[in-house]
Order: C-alpha cells, then structure tokens, then sequence
C-alpha cells in the first residue's frame, strides 16, 4: 500500500507532463466547430454602411458563401483583404461580419457609427473591398452563436444557409488552394 502512495505523484506527474505535451504539437487554428453542419444562427443585424438596412440569415439564404469575421483593427484581416477580393473577382461571394472590440466607457471615446464608416471605407479603398457588404456585429452576438474567438475566421454557408466549415486564421493562396476551395466548389454545386 506504501508503495501505490508513493508512486502516486509520479503518476501524476507523468499523466499531466503527456497532456501538456499533446498541446505543444496541436495547431490552435485546427479545432473543432460545434456549428458545423447546422445552420447560421438567426439574427437581425444592421449592413454597416447602410444601418437602416437589417440583415437576417433568412435573406442570405439561396446561395453558397464566405462569411468573413474581420476588423480593422486587425492587422492580419488587412493583409488578407487583398486575395479575398481577387476571389470576389473570380465569383466568389463573400460576406463581411464586422467585428467591433468591447469598448470600456471608463477610457474609450463613446461608438461613433461615422467614424467607423470613414474607417472602414479608408481600409477598403487602401486594401481591396472582398464584400458585397458588412454587418455590423456590435454586440458580438452573432459573433458569439458562431463560437469566433477573434479574427480573421470565415465560415463556408451553404446555400440552404449551412456551415460547412470554419476556418481560423488568414486566407491566401495556399490556404485556399488546399482548404477551402475544395469546400466551396463542392457546396457551391447545383
């Protein structure tokens, strides 16, 4: 009975060591969605540029596309910016959800819905513009319901309004090469 007590901690040790280990080679960009194969979450969003325009997963419906979670504050969504609109003008639909970080009323400037306007027409033009339009996802709602943890990351939806898949990180050639138009091409099929 000594002996099992005394080899106890050893145990441990030896079990958390290959649990820690696990993570040192498992990529943080590939991890399961829990929204694959279901569909958008509803919501009703305002179009960031037209805010009396509402947006629901209903209207989006009818044909397959990217939905791509960005921002401007985002450095690696401004690099992508450029390869999503040379596949914007291969046909390829794309959506943006604008991602706004929380604001602390304490040191924050109160939100000023022209300002990111300006901001985001200025990143635009300097960039390339992918979308056929953005919703302003201020709340991070819809955001949330898709399980994003920060940006970039885009979903594939169907077009009966499905995911198909989720991707965490940059697009590029590469990673659409071998990712995601795979996906696209076969969910884009009639």
């Amino acid at each position: 009975m000594r002996k099992l007590f005394f080899y106890a901690p050893l145990a441990l040790f030896l079990l958390l060591a290959l649990f820690l280990l696990s993570g040192l080679f498992s990529d943080p960009r590939e991890r399961a969605s829990a929204t694959l194969n279901k569909s958008l979450p509803a919501f009703a969003l305002a179009d960031l540029m037209q805010p009396q325009h509402i947006w629901t997963a209903e209207q989006l419906k009818g044909e397959t596309f990217l939905l791509n979670v960005w921002g401007t504050w985002c450095p690696t969504c401004n690099a992508e910016l450029g390869y999503l609109t040379e596949l914007r003008q291969q046909g390829v639909k794309i959506v943006g959800l604008y991602y706004e970080l929380p604001r602390d009323p304490a040191f924050d400037a109160p939100f000023n819905l022209q300002t990111l306007q300006q901001d985001v027409s200025q990143k635009l033009a300097q960039h390339g513009d992918p979308y056929q339009f953005n919703i302003l996802d201020l709340q991070r709602s819809l955001s949330l319901d898709l399980g994003v943890s920060g940006a970039p990351e885009t979903f594939i939806i169907d077009a009966q309004g499905i995911i198909r898949l989720h991707h965490i990180g940059d697009i590029n050639s590469q990673v659409w090469r071998s990712k995601l138009a795979p996906s696209y091409q076969q969910w884009s099929q009639p």
